[in-house]
């Protein structure tokens, strides 16, 4: 088995090149740091640290947390933080600046692998969620460098495809050190794969372990008196393909009652902002870019939100939020960083992605199921025009996030072992 996947790892190299080609169409950031793909990262990285492996946005937020929590406990320790997407790039550059390095992770071929961790060198390797590269894993184990998997999740349908791979996916598993799972039935969907219960860790989910910091709320209570200090405001965050569309039609519906109110379109990745500016231009409305510096004027009906980094301080300003991938489906994005400010969060029926978080949202009042256009309406003008049920929504979403916090703790704990004595 390990053979074959050697071989086909190597024989779809042609492929990928296509795949990024095309991607790179719409945006161009695909073309670039090919040489980073496969372990060529000399001077781009510090070697002997901690290296952070996050796919994509959503696990980079995640980290964002532990990887400040980690530098703040080991200022000594270099921490390099690899993606495999320009946007998840982008969000690492935007959130740390020069405070860690950071690469592309290297496509799982055993050359591109050794030639990446000969120069990085790491003391401890984490990955965020579920990346299981099976000649990254192994090379990690044969150089005795532990490997925690954190906020560890495993669907019932990936669990199930991992299953036909049998004794393949028991040797993987058991190379590595720990596996810190987001709950029990993730955690025994992992035992059932073969990994040995002194792998197994269950910490809770590091999303919920977020927090609006005082200089956070300050920069948002400026920026709402701003642009809006007498509009009610609806932000719609990580919109995809066909959603935006029906987002400004709600819009439009929405102003005939409320003549004021202003919307703030977030789409989930960069090479959509140009169409979310296009369609909104098509539905007749005013619009503005976020990135142009321009502050909305009485006329302004939406903002476009075109920029890397700023979501946290977007939802800051907004008296309640719509996240998507929802409406369409793609499975939905995190509630969470909505439910941090206490404003109500609303969601499509699409969340596969956040089927535990939005449960316990929506088991708790803190989340709203939408389904289409006209249900979203009714339920954001009963959220505008009734001022108690809009804060009861936001504390109850504010509140399940606060109970569920504790994950990063429980995990930094776990990491210790592996890592450098602390000074105090």
């Amino acid at each position: 088995m390990n053979i074959f996947y050697n071989i086909i790892i190597y024989l779809i190299q042609p492929l990928i090149w296509i795949r990024l080609l095309l991607r790179s169409r719409k945006s161009p950031a695909y073309r670039k740091r090919w040489a980073e793909r496969y372990g060529f990262c000399k001077g781009k990285v510090v070697s002997g640290g901690i290296m952070l492996h996050s796919v994509s946005v959503g696990e980079t937020l995640a980290a964002i947390p532990l990887v400040r929590a980690l530098r703040h406990r080991y200022p000594s320790l270099p921490i390099t933080v690899t993606t495999m997407t320009p946007t998840g790039s982008e969000r690492v550059q935007s959130a740390f600046g020069k405070g860690v390095h950071h690469v592309y992770l290297p496509y799982d071929l055993a050359g591109s692998v050794n030639r990446f961790l000969d120069e990085v060198n790491p003391k401890l390797v984490i990955i965020m969620e579920t990346e299981l590269w099976p000649n990254l894993i192994s090379a990690l184990h044969r150089r005795q460098i532990p490997l925690v998997i954190a906020n560890a999740r495993l669907s019932d349908r990936s669990a199930k495809g991992y299953q036909k791979l049998g004794k393949f996916i028991r040797t993987i598993l058991q190379r590595i050190t720990l596996i810190a799972a987001q709950n029990q039935e993730d955690g025994e969907r992992f035992l059932s794969l073969g990994l040995k219960r002194n792998q197994l860790a269950v910490t809770g989910s590091l999303k919920f372990d977020i927090s609006v910091t005082p200089e956070l709320a300050a920069k948002a209570i400026a920026l709402r008196s701003q642009w809006a200090s007498r509009r009610q405001v609806w932000i719609a965050t990580s919109t995809h393909e066909g959603e935006e569309t029906l987002l400004l039609e709600a819009h439009k519906e929405l102003l005939k009652a409320h003549p004021t109110l202003l919307l703030i379109l977030v789409p989930r990745h960069p090479e959509r902002f140009p169409v979310a500016c296009e369609l909104t231009r098509k539905a007749g409305l005013s619009f503005i870019q976020r990135s142009s510096g321009e502050v909305p004027s009485s006329a302004t009906q939406v903002v476009i939100g075109d920029t890397m980094g700023e979501l946290m301080l977007l939802y800051g300003i907004a008296d309640l939020a719509f996240v998507g991938g929802s409406l369409v489906d793609r499975g939905g994005h995190n509630p969470l960083e909505a439910a941090a400010h206490a404003i109500p969060v609303l969601m499509g029926p699409h969340t596969f992605n956040f089927k535990d978080i939005c449960a316990k949202l929506a088991q708790d009042d803190g989340l709203i199921t939408v389904t289409d256009t006209a249900s979203l309406v009714k339920e954001i003008s009963t959220l505008l025009t009734d001022e108690d049920y809009r804060l009861y929504y936001g504390r109850h979403a504010v509140e399940v996030l606060h109970q569920n916090q504790g994950a990063l703790q429980r995990l930094l704990h776990l990491l210790e072992p592996y890592l450098p004595v602390r000074s105090h």
